[in-house]
């Protein structure tokens, strides 16, 4: 008995079907490659299920995608006799989006058709391509192994709601049939159709085949809503070479071929930055085939998203996402590995503790930097490109990668105060590079924002030696420099943290005059001290301020500024630490502070410039209404 139901799309597909109809308008054809890509991939499942239960080929070992057209219907039809899909696989696949970030893609929407259509192609668009050609669309399917009788019909005009009804269906896989728009026929045209298809198809492992016109048909074994098939053997004819790309000799594969196939497994809409195809022969045997994306997908940050490579094995797909290939820092990266010697059975539980996955593991981490490494030294553009995309991601690497520190450490950019902007980046190698003669240390401040960097009063005294510090303003560089210490036997020093540490770079005459410039300031300081009491764990004489008046920094051993917010941030707590305070003696406010007779006048200014100084630094103030009406008070006193 047939069970029909009607089901409403999940608010988000509504959005991306109108989206995709309304702004795919100069890349319509691209609805055929998501279509034959997922016809591909049901192939593949099914291999792979039937590795361990033969019967799951019902006879039919023969795995192929099948494309053919109706003019007169006006109809396109697109067949494969792969996994199938059963009543709750098509409620669940064909009526929700289940990707994780959809909620950031559609808040970056802009209405703005020709960026949004980028944005599409950033997250996937997948079977609602369909929609972008069709006004109905059909989908008859059957999981292999289920009866006749568990067939499932699902429609839909791509609007508010869809229909799912269970029907007979003789035959494992999925039938898709698209009714296409009046505008949309030419993809009911044979020749026009076999172009496109040859264009998308030639890297797929299955064959891909349409259906040869002139040849009889007769009606298939499905009923009157079956589909046809030929009454004549070799009416379908073959449109690709069917051979895994992976598999080909590289010579043999074009740049187009190429970028088509990231493109089938990463269903992104964006050409890859670059890709390495190695093939390893000997004690070891397996080929990598490795993509960097030019773009980064919306769910980047999200900790629910699957990354890693499709593993095969002796060219059989075994699983997506297979991220104990590719190490976290590096998930960014798209592609594939096939190994000769890893089992067809293989879990990833197994995987996990296996020694041929450390291995593999190891290679294609080498292979990605020196990927990496090629593009920075070969194409500094495009690997500005990429770091702009990817630079956080990448900068998680010398806290996971012992192994590869150094590597990646080179890989990193940074603003500097040699930059005109946040946009300009140097690498630690360029820094050492043109470091003064002298230098020992790699100088570099971690702020809220570049701004902020850029503009702190820590970095006074070295702009006026012409000493270069980098300047770090994204939420993972606090964590990164604590574990990233040093790079080509040079330490990094924050200028925030407790002293500068100049050494040759300051001159005798600079030591002398610093040391004369304590001496005169001691009372001053004992003096501050005793006004600021508990509040601060020391007061001292910078050794880092020109033109202002004072600063706070941490203590070589207590945590940095940064970092407590970062755990603010995450609901942890902070240990408690005070910040010392460093006067410039120099500057006329601290020498108006040194002439106060008055105690309780020289609190309120010791008081005030201890709140500058921490307003400076962390953005902002435990009470700041307690810090307006001091300074309001003071201003009012001197009105007077």
């Amino acid at each position: 008995m047939s069970q029909q139901e009607t089901h409403g799309f999940q608010t988000e597909v509504k959005q991306l079907l109108h989206l995709m109809i309304h702004s795919l308008y100069s890349n319509k054809e691209i609805f055929l490659r998501e279509l034959v890509s997922n016809a591909a991939d049901a192939a593949d499942k099914l291999r792979y299920e039937a590795l361990t239960q033969d019967d799951l080929y019902e006879g039919d070992g023969e795995l192929r995608v099948r494309i053919s057209t109706d003019k007169e219907a006006g109809t396109m039809t697109i067949e494969d006799n792969g996994i199938g899909m059963t009543r709750d696989d098509v409620i669940e696949h064909l009526g929700t989006i289940a990707k994780s970030g959809t909620a950031d893609f559609f808040k970056n929407l802009s209405g703005d058709e020709s960026k949004d259509t980028q944005l599409i192609g950033q997250f996937g668009v997948g079977f609602y391509s369909s929609f972008i050609v069709a006004d109905k669309v059909t989908v008859r399917t059957r999981a292999a192994g289920h009866s006749a009788s568990e067939g499932v019909l699902w429609e839909s005009a791509g609007e508010g709601d869809f229909t799912v009804e269970t029907i007979e269906k003789a035959s494992r896989g999925t039938v898709i049939t698209l009714h296409l728009r009046e505008e949309e026929k030419e993809f009911a045209d044979d020749y026009r159709l076999r172009s496109i298809i040859t264009k998308y198809s030639d890297h797929i492992s299955v064959p891909v085949e349409m259906y040869k016109e002139g040849t009889p048909e007769q009606e298939g074994p499905d009923g009157p809503e079956g589909e046809k098939i030929p009454a004549v053997e070799g009416a379908w004819e073959p449109m690709n070479k069917a051979t895994a790309l992976w598999t080909r000799n590289k010579s043999d594969i074009t740049d187009e071929e190429y970028q088509e196939f990231y493109k089938h497994i990463s269903h992104d809409y964006s050409d890859p930055l670059k890709w390495s195809h190695n093939r390893v022969e000997g004690k070891q045997e397996y080929t990598s085939l490795l993509y960097l994306p030019a773009k980064a997908p919306f769910d980047m940050w999200n900790r629910d998203r699957k990354h890693g490579l499709k593993l095969f094995v002796q060219r059989v797909f075994v699983m997506d996402d297979a991220e104990q290939f590719m190490p976290s820092y590096l998930r960014f990266v798209q592609g594939l590995i096939d190994s000769n010697d890893l089992p067809l059975n293989v879990s990833r539980e197994i995987l996990q503790d296996n020694k041929v996955t450390t291995s593999l593991r190891t290679a294609v981490t080498k292979r990605v930097l020196g990927m990496l490494e090629k593009l920075a030294k070969n194409d500094a553009e495009k690997y500005q490109s990429f770091w702009g995309e990817f630079g956080q991601v990448l900068k998680e690497g010398p806290a996971e990668d012992f192994a590869n520190k150094e590597r990646v450490a080179a890989l990193l950019r940074f603003a500097s105060t040699e930059g005109k902007g946040s946009a300009e980046t140097v690498s630690l190698t360029d820094y050492v590079s043109r470091m003064q003669e002298g230098q020992d240390k790699i100088y570099y401040i971690v702020a809220d924002s570049y701004d902020a960097a850029a503009n702190s009063p820590h970095l006074e005294l070295l702009r006026k030696k012409g000493i270069e510090v980098l300047l770090m303003s994204e939420r993972i560089d606090e964590w990164l420099v604590s574990h990233l210490t040093e790079f080509d036997g040079k330490k990094l020093h924050s200028v925030t943290r407790g002293d500068l540490e100049l050494g040759s770079l300051e001159d005798e005459n600079e030591k002398e005059a610093q040391e004369k410039l304590e001496t005169e300031s001691a009372p001053l300081i004992e003096r501050v001290k005793t006004a600021l009491g508990d509040k601060v764990s020391g007061v001292k004489v910078t050794t880092r301020l020109t033109d202002t008046p004072a600063c706070v920094v941490a203590a070589e051993d207590d945590m940095s500024t940064q970092m407590m917010k970062m755990m603010q941030a995450a609901g942890q707590a902070v240990p408690e630490s005070k910040p010392v305070f460093e006067l410039n003696p120099e500057h006329p406010l601290v020498a108006r502070l040194n002439e106060e007779q008055a105690e309780d006048v020289f609190v309120q200014w010791s008081e005030l410039l201890l709140q500058q100084a921490l307003l400076s630094e962390k953005g902002s103030l435990a009470d700041p209404s307690a810090f307006i009406k001091l300074m309001n008070g003071m201003l009012m006193a001197n009105l007077k």
